[in-house]
């Protein structure tokens, strides 16, 4: 049986100099990294380079609909139903105050409509308007070709196993505590 690591003192109690930073030789030790830690931390960065390409993709996409990358993923959120603001954040890994900002310019923009909630009476559902459903058909025109070519490159199976690790790596990460 090992020995239990000694507990890593919190970094609040270690007081920074008005510099910002304490001495190198006053940081705490971090605890070994286990072999899955060690993976899960090169998914993190993987999935942060992942993120900053498929943003500039999307910025470059959504342009062929008039619209920004936020713009269309709100608008992916209510093509197949009106929903709240909340639940589209929830769908779409958004907040709620961004996905509010974003259906506020939609709205002006004649891109979605907030229609009466008969569940809720605060909650209003936004819809997709039809010049919203243009607006993301002129996207799929050319997002289409290009989801076929990127896909083909990396391969249908190892894109449905990287979908099934990421779905699993949600449901873990909203049942964790220290999340």
């Amino acid at each position: 049986m090992s020995a239990e690591p000694p507990p890593i003192e919190p970094a609040s109690t270690v007081h920074a100099p008005a510099d910002g930073a304490p001495p190198r030789e006053l940081w705490p030790v971090p605890p070994h990294a286990s072999d899955a830690g060690t993976q899960l931390t090169e998914v993190v960065l993987a999935v942060f380079a992942l993120h900053g390409r498929l943003m500039a993709v999307g910025e470059d996409l959504a342009a062929h609909g008039g619209l920004t990358a936020a713009w269309w993923q709100v608008l992916g959120g209510i093509l197949d139903e009106p929903r709240t603001v909340a639940g589209i954040g929830r769908r779409m890994g958004m907040t709620r105050q961004g996905v509010q900002r974003v259906a506020d310019l939609l709205v002006d923009s004649g891109l979605a409509e907030y229609r009466p909630n008969p569940a809720h009476r605060r909650a209003k559902l936004l819809a997709c308007t039809e010049a919203g459903y243009w607006a993301v058909r002129r996207i799929t025109l050319v997002r289409q070709p290009w989801a076929d070519r990127v896909g083909t490159e990396v391969g249908a199976d190892a894109l449905a196993d990287a979908v099934a690790t990421m779905r699993r790596l949600v449901d873990v990460l909203d049942t964790d505590p220290g999340a």
